[in-house]
């Protein structure tokens, strides 16, 4: 059977208990699903698209293999014709969406789902896992960018995601988000992205002597020596290097840099910055890890350590400080009647809608507007056709050119919304022609 991600069977159950009584019941209308966020976590001033490309791959390649079908049959749960229907089951819909790299905020749809109900329905649950991960960790990674803007970064947090696919995807998002690279060596054969790494407290512990760890490992990556020194005593081992330096230029090696991974950082990189200076060996960088975020390189850019690069993991590929998005896919129209949900805290804007964007006269952004597809308003219109008949509308977009739209959206964004900080929310304004649409849902249904 195939495994996940690409197993059709990645779903919630009520998505193929719903598809069963929408197959019974002939509904094969089509629908119109969006997704969105309602509410931006509050250490969250906006939000980076992230995932089209992966729900794109996703619906073009959907379907039930004869194994996953043997297997709903013998579940017990699906009728026999149902699950024969199921084999023909393919995504033949539209998908418009904001293009990835684009930031947003609470209540904007940045991808619109139009196809048959059943369709659109089973994609639910899958959809909603690939859009919040990688958008939870390319607004992370923003953050990181924006706190150490000049500075080498390194997604170094395949170990603690939680899972494989979370690896792979938050190395991808944090590129995307201008990261440098990443320390997951599948990330560069799938994603062409940039790889670095330096080695590990194993590796000098293998050794009876800490210079003839560095040795070995200069011999072996003779282009990429990155020092791990804080094994034993860290300014000792900066010290070592003034032996070590000048026996491997002998052999055409230079050290690249060095590595601190633990204690004071700020107070380790400033001594060491000071003996290898002293040593003559000012053109060594210093890289950092260890529990890092954006809110420690800010703190370490303040108190203006010498440190040219960080490797973030735990709290970059969890999103540690703010772990999930309050995020959803609802129906907003079927049979082309709009529908709106009413649940208190989670009512939805009815109908298919276009989101406009605008800008002040210096050129930054100063506001959306939210309304009816069917609506002319000024300003960018951000939801853009990407899928027609189940098929892309273009190839993959590189990854080179996403980070250079984040990097235009970022210099358009108000000073005040690049904090770190929590700042009053972007203004998004609702149409009165969808105000007065769901108003008049509202007073229909009872």
């Amino acid at each position: 059977m195939k495994r996940p991600p690409d197993s059709a069977l990645l779903t919630d159950l009520y998505q193929l208990t719903m598809l069963q009584a929408y197959y019974e019941q002939d509904m094969q209308d089509t629908a119109v699903f969006e997704f969105f966020v309602r509410k931006l976590p509050r250490q969250r001033n906006f939000l980076v698209a992230a995932g089209l490309e992966q729900v794109l791959d996703y619906l073009e390649t959907l379907h039930f293999t004869a194994e996953e079908l043997d297997w709903l049959n013998s579940c017990g749960r699906f009728s026999s014709d149902f699950v024969d229907w199921l084999a023909g089951f393919r995504f033949r819909g539209e998908v418009r969406a904001m293009a990835e790299g684009r930031v947003f905020f609470a209540d904007e749809p940045i991808l619109q789902v139009i196809a048959p109900l059943p369709q659109a329905q089973l994609v639910e649950s899958r959809l909603i896992n690939i859009l919040n991960f990688q958008t939870l960790i390319a607004s992370k990674s923003v953050r990181a960018r924006l706190a150490a803007p000049d500075a080498l970064l390194v997604d170094f947090g395949m170990r603690r995601a939680h899972g494989g696919e979370a690896a792979l995807l938050a190395a991808r998002a944090s590129y995307l988000a201008g990261f440098d690279g990443s320390a997951t060596v599948l990330a560069g054969a799938l994603y062409s992205i940039p790889l670095f790494g330096t080695m590990a407290h194993s590796f000098v512990l293998a050794h009876d002597e800490e210079l003839l760890a560095f040795e070995h490992f200069a011999q072996a990556q003779p282009d990429n020596v990155v020092l791990l020194i804080d094994t034993y005593d860290t300014e000792a081992a900066a010290t070592r290097l003034q032996e070590l330096a000048p026996r491997l230029a002998r052999r055409g090696i230079r050290i690249k840099g060095v590595r601190l991974d633990s204690g004071d950082l700020a107070e380790h990189a400033r001594r060491v910055r000071r003996i290898l200076d002293q040593a003559g060996l000012s053109e060594v960088t210093i890289f950092a890890s260890g529990n890092l975020d954006e809110y420690a390189l800010q703190r370490l850019r303040a108190d203006g350590a010498p440190i040219d690069g960080f490797g973030l993991g735990t709290r970059l590929d969890t999103s540690a400080d703010a772990p999930s998005l309050d995020c959803a896919y609802k129906l907003e129209e079927y049979a082309g009647r709009p529908r709106r949900k009413r649940s208190e805290g989670k009512a939805t804007w009815p109908g298919r809608k276009q989101l406009w964007r605008h800008r002040d006269e210096s050129g930054l952004l100063c506001g959306d507007t939210l309304g009816l597809a069917t609506e002319e308003h000024p300003g960018e219109a951000l939801l853009r056709p990407v899928m027609r008949d189940g098929r892309r509308l273009a190839a993959a977009e590189p990854l080179s050119d996403i980070r250079a739209r984040l990097r235009q959206e970022l210099e358009r964004l108000p000073e005040t919304l690049l904090r770190l900080e929590p700042q009053p929310a972007y203004p998004v304004e609702i149409s009165p022609a969808l105000r007065r649409l769901a108003a008049e849902l509202d007073a229909a249904t009872h």
